[in-house]
């Protein structure tokens, strides 16, 4: 095996935006893909726990840590070829989209500002303000562990829908490597604006148009302004983004949950309601947790609501993992009591459970 940076006993919260967590056995760092693979393969022989860890900006970690190697990937690469980008699974994120824009490309534009690597963008199936990296994403490139050997995975076949994928759906058997993306030449203008709060905020119409720059800087902006941009200084930021999905319900969960909604809040009261498939209906996470009385700034511990965007739970500076599960629990068993729909924690979770 290549030698790739081993340290024992080592602090696993500073690699997270959470800053929360216990140490790994074993913590190694990844600068190529081979050294990813022998990695993987030496803890798999030994059967080794095996924790992989990209920009950390989606972990909740357990306060006694990782009992067995975390796996740091720390690879770099990013190649454009055209409308054909490749991105290193360890690439900073918001880094890559920068750099498509500046290159005139559209695609990703709308994805600018969230934290992480690129390799974690297709297990979420990362998406924000009208975009998601699946309507880009051309294959998966990734170690597959049962069977041994690095694999490329088409779109069409990574199973992809609202924040989940086959990788998602398999956890600990993929390893993703590379991700390849078809973006578009549209002489240097964004996509389609999907998302009617980009649209507003930049004074155009859904389905418009605008320098891809601009898209960006705007989607900067609203991001900074719910304190979804990581910034050291800002507790806001000392979060996981978004930590609870919006819930997607059938037909009958629809009509209960208005029910209860009309019961609550008034006849007049309309919760936020989006079309997610045939007989299935999306609403706001966001919305659930501010009318079940979770406020901006709820809390009186370390760990509170932030104080710019109810759906992020946030680490004041000396929380444990331990207070900021408190908190969530008691989100979700208040929005569970008020309106019938249990919230689904979209961080994944390590020694600890929701």
């Amino acid at each position: 095996m290549e030698r790739v940076q081993e340290l024992h006993d080592a602090p696993l919260a500073p690699l997270t935006t959470f800053r929360l967590g216990g140490p790994a056995t074993r913590l190694l760092t990844a600068t190529t893909d081979a050294e990813v693979i022998d990695a993987v393969r030496e803890a798999d022989a030994a059967g080794t726990p095996l924790l992989i860890i990209g920009g950390g900006s989606n972990l909740v970690i357990g306060d006694k840590g990782f009992a067995g190697t975390a796996l740091r990937i720390a690879t770099k690469g990013f190649a454009l070829d055209g409308t054909k980008l490749e991105l290193a699974a360890g690439e900073v994120w918001t880094d890559a989209v920068e750099r498509t824009v500046e290159a005139g490309l559209a695609g990703i534009e709308c994805l600018a500002g969230i934290p992480g690597s690129a390799g974690a963008t297709p297990i979420q199936n990362v998406g924000a303000y009208g975009q998601e990296v699946s309507a880009t994403i051309t294959e998966v490139v990734a170690y597959d562990r049962t069977a041994g050997e690095t694999v490329t995975i088409p779109n069409a076949e990574c199973a992809f829908s609202y924040r989940h994928s086959r990788f998602k759906a398999e956890p600990g058997r993929y390893v993703v490597l590379r991700v390849r993306f078809e973006l578009e030449d549209a002489g240097g203008l964004s996509a389609p604006l999907k998302y009617p709060e980009t649209a507003r905020a930049l004074g155009v119409e859904a389905g418009d148009r605008v320098p891809a720059a601009t898209a960006r800087e705007t989607v900067l902006k609203l991001r900074a302004g719910k304190g979804m941009v990581l910034d050291p200084e800002d507790h806001d930021t000392w979060s996981a983004g978004s930590f609870f999905t919006n819930p997607i319900l059938t037909e009958e969960e629809f009509a209960a949950f208005h029910a209860r909604v009309a019961e609550r809040l008034g006849p007049d009261v309309k919760a936020p309601a989006f079309p997610a498939g045939e007989g299935l209906t999306k609403t706001s996470a966001a919305w659930l947790i501010d009318k079940a009385g979770f406020t901006k700034g709820y809390g009186t511990g370390p760990a509170r609501i932030s104080t710019k965007h109810t759906l992020a739970l946030t680490n004041r500076g000396d929380a444990t993992t331990e207070d900021l599960l408190a908190l969530a629990r008691e989100v979700v068993a208040g929005v569970r009591e008020a309106f019938g729909v249990t919230l689904v924690n979209e961080p994944v979770t390590v020694g600890v459970r929701l």
